[in-house]
């Protein structure tokens, strides 16, 4: 038996990189005090997300700091990721264009990206979207990536699957709803979405789903927290709730999928060519 100890965080990052370097290496070193290998951070943890999604008034106040790929902002969390691999976001460009995405890196530097795909509201205002999904080997087994709002959609968690992904850290800046929102964030119907989304992407495809996510405020935006691991078979590993910290679990990776899909494999009884798809007619 091989055990990986996988982590997932809420955490609270803003525009701050010197900030944001510090939380890291803090989150690393409680991370790696745990044996653990894989953390995953949220979406726009190196210099912030959106301060507002709305679409109706004045826009973000401030836009998240561009990060090359090969730039000394990655090097420097490469630096502290060392033997471990780390999953977080960030605000890339290319020929100008921004992208919001995510990175995998370890202490040889960067050995993944993913462009976020799906955006919610007015991001696309912002950014330009992401065209392709793929997942990519790692010192933790075959691993693909998505952000935020791209786990609504099944075809992208079912791409990376397809593709050979044993695990998905899915990294977020979930929000609370902004209309009919709960006072406790735990009963925000946005929460409920959130953590529905988790359970059967790695139900549905018999993965182990690390989802983090950002914690608190920033702008006007109230985030939801619930970082946690999920089996392959939609059972909660770890979870932080609706607080701030680390949901670690220890997993065999390869005996968790072997388990799950002995009897019934999804992948496997799949039958696309029944899977006609047609165009929805709007109201």
């Amino acid at each position: 038996m091989t055990i990986t100890h996988l982590a997932a965080a809420s955490a609270n990052f803003g525009r701050d990189l010197d900030q944001a370097y510090a939380q890291i290496a803090g989150l690393v070193a409680e991370a790696r005090a745990e044996d653990v290998r894989l953390l995953a951070l949220p979406e726009a943890a190196l210099g912030g997300y959106l301060s507002t999604l709305h679409t109706d008034g004045d826009g973000p106040d401030s836009l998240p700091p561009i990060i090359d790929l090969d730039g000394p902002e990655l090097r420097k969390v490469a630096e502290i990721a060392g033997d471990m691999t780390l999953v977080l976001g960030f605000c890339e460009a290319d020929d100008g264009i921004r992208y919001n995405s995510a990175a995998a890196v370890t202490g040889d530097g960067v050995i993944g990206v993913h462009r976020k795909v799906h955006q919610p509201l007015g991001e696309n205002l912002y950014y330009e979207a992401g065209e392709v999904f793929r997942a990519f080997d790692t010192p933790v087994g075959r691993l693909g990536m998505l952000i935020c709002y791209d786990k609504a959609f099944p075809e992208a968690a079912r791409a990376l699957a397809l593709d050979g992904a044993e695990v998905v850290a899915c990294i977020s800046a979930w929000p609370s709803s902004r209309t009919a929102g709960a006072t406790d964030i735990a009963e925000d119907r946005w929460t409920k979405r959130f953590n529905l989304f988790d359970h059967a992407r790695a139900l549905e495809n018999q993965i182990i789903w690390v989802a983090a996510n950002q914690v608190g405020t920033f702008g006007s935006m109230r985030f939801v927290a619930n970082a946690k691991i999920v089996g392959p078979g939609g059972d909660v590993l770890a979870t932080t709730g609706s607080e701030a910290g680390l949901a670690i679990a220890g997993v065999d990776i390869g005996e968790a999928l072997d388990t799950a899909r002995r009897s019934m494999f999804h992948l496997r009884d799949r039958r696309p060519d029944t899977y006609v798809m047609k165009v929805p007619v709007h109201a």
